[in-house]
Parts: C-alpha cells; structure tokens; sequence
C-alpha cells in the first residue's frame, strides 16, 4: 500500500487538506480530527474510483521534509 503525502491548511471555518499526486482529492473538516477522518476516506473513495474507471495508480512523488528556524 502506497503512502500519499496530505497537505493541511488552517482556514478561517477550520482546516483543508489535499493529495498532491492525486488531483482533485480533497476534504475539509471543523476540526483536525474531523478533516482527517475525512481526507482518508476521500483518498479511499478516489483510489477506488480510479481503480474501477481503469486509472492508473499514481506512484507518491512528494514527500516531507520539516525543517525549523
């Protein structure tokens, strides 16, 4: 099972989150918590869909990399 990096961004109603290798995955939530159990269930819906449309599976091309002043 592949690991695809997923963005989080705090907006002005909560956070956002997205896939970047897996384009138009997205989710949004009140909480963390709340967009988390949403964006793995988007990943899990969008894989899927791409499997039965006959999609290829795109490999995860990005990664992380923290850093601190």
């Amino acid at each position: 099972m592949s690991k695809y990096v997923v963005f989080y961004e705090r907006s002005g109603t909560g956070y956002g989150a997205y896939v970047p290798d897996l384009p138009g995955c997205v989710a949004t939530g009140r909480t963390i918590e709340e967009t988390r159990e949403r964006m793995a269930k988007a990943m899990e819906m969008h894989l899927a869909a791409m499997r039965e449309d006959g999609d290829p599976i795109p490999e995860p091309s990005h990664f992380e990399l923290l850093e601190t002043a």
